[in-house]
């Protein structure tokens, strides 16, 4: 699956209700949980005209919709649940980055759920939004997926305390869910990085530079979408004395997205110690690159330099001067090539004894 970078989005207007995301084949359904401490009535696969015969506005309700391609039906849900253009174009515009938004009655939160592409080092990205009004919650998915397995587990099965508290806390539940994909990706770089860094200490060739330049952007783009989710939920940390319980989110459930906000600098923290690793292992690749060409110069220069008295003597005797007493000796040859010989040899040990290699 393609890595979304957000400088690469396409620019719409704020209120252009188009879906700019890349699971265009997948079909929009919708799924709702009614639940309370007593009981919990599911709904799969059901059609909006059925939606409000299905909602119990005494109980929490929770709406999932898998898919986004279907526009009519998502101004439809706008309408039913007076929802302003703008929130809608958000939930259909991937491209933005993870926000939060309060309005009068209506709390809306978007995140990136970002997990390890299965056949390559990118990155997989979906975005999901939320919508959080009095007793309801909708979240929106690009596809169907296992993020939410577990939560919908305890609801049927009355696991934990979803069922006895409202739907702020459910949203915690998912938030918290998604930021899990995080942790799993990062695992995943941390477990690739550290499989280049032996690489790199055993064979410094070029596609390893490549690789590490392919694990710093997903880092950094782990972090750009960590960074937004962070500031979102620091606002929600500073607005715990401010808030009374009649609000969206209850007093009581502010500590759990604390929690959360604690996780987000883990993360971040996390990936800065991550960033240095991957920084050290480009400076050894850099730097076992310059002691390669070193010990080839070396190499050369020994070479070049036992070589040189060798070049001095036959350029002397091949001047070809009349006068030259050495050209008419018998054995001149051989007593100048053995001298050459034990010359090389002299300088071999002289080399070795200086440790020049």
């Amino acid at each position: 699956m393609r890595k979304i970078k957000y400088k690469k989005g396409r620019k719409l207007q704020h209120i252009t209700l188009e879906y700019t995301g890349s699971h265009k084949e997948h079909e929009t359904e919708m799924q709702l949980f009614v639940y309370d401490d007593a009981d919990v009535v599911e709904y799969d696969k059901f059609t909006v005209l059925a939606l409000n015969s299905c909602f119990d506005y005494t109980k929490n309700n929770w709406l999932n919709i898998h898919g986004l391609n279907d526009i009519n039906l998502i101004k439809t849900l706008g309408a039913n649940f007076k929802l302003d253009d703008f929130l809608l174009a958000d939930i259909l515009n991937t491209t933005k980055r993870t926000k939060l938004e309060e309005q009068s009655d209506v709390l809306f939160f978007n995140i990136k759920s970002l997990l390890p592409s299965e056949y390559s080092d990118n990155i997989s990205v979906e975005q999901i939004s939320f919508i959080v009004k009095d007793g309801i919650l909708i979240s929106f998915q690009e596809k169907r997926s296992d993020f939410f397995t577990h939560i919908r587990e305890r609801l049927r099965t009355h696991a934990g305390i979803v069922r006895t508290k409202k739907v702020d806390y459910l949203l915690y539940l998912l938030l918290d869910a998604v930021m899990e994909n995080f942790y799993i990706t990062l695992e995943d770089e941390e477990d690739k990085v550290e499989d280049l860094i032996n690489l790199t200490k055993k064979d410094a060739k070029p596609i390893i530079l490549e690789k590490i330049e392919n694990h710093r952007d997903n880092l950094n783009f782990l972090k750009r979408s960590i960074v937004p989710l962070r500031d979102s939920l620091y606002y929600l940390k500073t607005k715990k004395d401010d808030d009374d319980d009649n609000g969206l989110i209850q007093k009581e459930t502010f500590n759990f997205f604390i929690r959360l906000h604690q996780k987000s600098l883990e993360l971040l923290e996390q990936i800065e110690s991550d960033m240095s690793s991957l920084e050290s292992a480009s400076n050894f690749y850099f730097s076992e690159q310059s002691r390669k060409m070193n010990e080839i110069m070396k190499t050369l220069t020994i070479i070049s330099a036992i070589f040189i008295p060798l070049t001095f003597i036959v350029g002397v005797y091949g001047m070809n001067f009349e006068n030259m007493p050495e050209l008419k000796t018998q054995n001149g040859y051989f007593i100048t090539m053995i001298s050459m010989f034990f010359l090389v040899i002299a300088l071999i040990i002289y080399f070795k004894k200086r440790r020049w290699f």
